[in-house]
């Protein structure tokens, strides 16, 4: 079925998130208490509820995205392009705007979303943050009454386990064994609360995102059986 589909039909995205504040001493005290609660099964006794803090991006009740990076194939006489775009800084206006993208170039009902664990976290985390912010979800994102092949997602890690739901391969170790040139050649995940809140480079997050977005889009190329993106196929838009 891989090989049928048509590259044209999916949007290959990333997010990259951080925790909503930038120090715990931010929260007002109802938050820091929900806090508590919400990280005590992982953190456990190893950390305080404040020492934990510089995780809270993954929630998306505590964190906040900073950048979404899209990317999508061309297909025109006979050359292959994949073009790439991202919204990025204040997050309601970039969830405005990775919406209306959405909403006027992505809503057809074979069209689909494709991201690296991106039904675990990508997708849901998107979604919650636009409600957060009182937004109308668009089609691609509200799943309320659909059936499971209902849903318009495509997800790779979810294509590597091909059934095997104990197992979790990263991004960076996937690219590596499929031979793919690794998107994790200047930061990683565990290092984006640094450089955004210490270091305020919001554009070297940026540009990560987005090779995590053509890493994504050149895994599908290699379950395909099909030839890796040059340098000379990508393009910003």
């Amino acid at each position: 079925m891989l090989h049928k589909l048509n590259l044209e039909n999916v949007l290959f995205l990333d997010i990259e998130t951080v925790p909503e504040f930038r120090d715990y001493s931010e929260m007002d005290e109802e938050k820091k208490l929900l806090w508590d609660e919400k990280s005590k099964y992982q953190r456990r006794d190893d950390f305080t509820a404040e020492e934990f803090y510089e995780k809270a991006g993954i929630w998306s009740e505590f964190g906040k995205i900073i950048c979404i990076s899209a990317g999508y194939f061309s297909f025109r006489n006979g050359s292959r392009n994949f073009r790439i775009t991202s919204f990025k800084g204040e997050e309601e206006q970039l969830l405005r705007d990775f919406n209306q993208l959405l909403e006027e170039y992505f809503f057809q009902p074979y069209q689909l979303l494709c991201a690296h664990n991106g039904k675990e976290f990508d997708f849901p985390y998107i979604a919650r943050r636009m409600l957060i912010h009182n937004m109308r979800l668009p089609s691609k994102l509200n799943l309320f009454g659909k059936k499971p092949w209902e849903v318009p997602h495509l997800d790779t890690l979810e294509l590597w386990k091909f059934g095997d739901y104990k197992h979790y391969t990263s991004l960076k170790l996937l690219t590596h064994v499929l031979g793919i040139p690794s998107p994790k050649e200047d930061i990683d995940g565990s290092m984006v609360r640094e450089v955004y809140y210490e270091n305020g480079e919001l554009d070297r997050i940026v540009q990560y995102c987005e090779r995590d977005v053509i890493a994504i889009a050149q895994v599908i190329l290699r379950l395909r059986q099909e030839p890796l993106l040059a340098d000379s196929e990508i393009s910003s838009v």
